[in-house]
């Protein structure tokens, strides 16, 4: 079932849990995701980055997410993730994705609030609601470094933007990054407490695979809502790939396909019941 950001995310409130948005790039990491969630009967979110084109073009991947979440028994919300093209994210929306992230947070504060307003009214013609980000990470999406280390989101500034803009979630900076971890994160859980009192607003942790359980726990006890998820799924499905070489000859590329898909399913899974507060 197809349900937009905005509903999702009151859904995570209500709830006082997050909701895991997982990158799908391709149709292993999509199965993978799903089954994972209509297993657990949670809700879930598809996600595209816009650095992704290059893996999997919207055009391609876009209808397959789509036609993936309508014939879900979960909702499902399909979002549009790292956007800093207007024009890419009115393709997006205009496809039926159902949220997006505008990302001016390299951008300097008056510029990446004008366009994050333009961003607003664009979703919101679409039905579709809108996350942006002010304060930024070690690593962008992507893996690429952003040269000056991490720029913490400070709380007063948040809220200023948060009324500037109209946003509906607000990606928030306080210690994680995007990538593999080469050391253990360490997170201002009350920094994260501030910045949801002074804004009211649903919190999104980006950069949020590879963080133990008992952070995400904190973290959400602390208001974030909504996690993003990739690269510890997908570094899975290839660990999968690597064993299965190993032990033997493998004549066709599907066994490795789903050798994978089923790889990222337990990982997912696994965040799931943890984003969910089940275990």
């Amino acid at each position: 079932m197809l349900i937009n950001l905005n509903e999702i995310l009151s859904c995570a409130e209500a709830e006082q849990c997050a909701i895991g948005a997982f990158n799908t790039p391709n149709l292993e990491c999509i199965n993978a995701v799903l089954a994972a969630a209509e297993e657990l009967g949670r809700p879930v979110i598809l996600s595209h980055a816009e650095p992704h084109e290059g893996v999997a073009p919207l055009s391609v991947i876009g209808p397959v997410m789509l036609t993936a979440a309508r014939g879900s028994s979960v909702r499902v919300c399909v979002h549009l993730d790292h956007c800093e093209n207007l024009d890419y994210m009115e393709r997006a929306l205009a496809l039926g994705f159902t949220g997006a992230m505008y990302d001016g947070s390299a951008l300097p504060y008056g510029q990446n609030a004008e366009n994050t307003r333009q961003a607003v009214a664009l979703a919101k013609r679409y039905g579709a609601g809108l996350e942006a980000e002010i304060g930024t990470m070690a690593a962008r999406e992507g893996g690429d470094e952003t040269g000056g280390g991490p720029v913490y989101t400070d709380p007063a500034l948040a809220e200023r933007f948060c009324a500037d803009t109209g946003i509906d979630a607000l990606a928030a900076s306080f210690g994680t990054a995007h990538g593999i971890y080469k050391s253990t994160p360490v997170l201002d859980f009350g920094r994260v407490k501030t910045i949801k009192e002074k804004t009211g607003l649903p919190l999104v942790m980006h950069g949020g695979s590879g963080v133990s359980d008992g952070d995400y726990r904190t973290a959400i006890r602390s208001g974030i809502r909504k996690i993003n998820y990739y690269s510890y799924m997908s570094r899975a499905g290839a660990q999968a790939v690597r064993d299965l070489l190993a032990a033997g000859d493998v004549t066709f590329f599907h066994d490795l396909a789903l050798a994978a898909q089923e790889a990222m399913r337990r990982n997912v899974l696994a965040a799931m019941r943890t984003f969910s507060n089940m275990d």
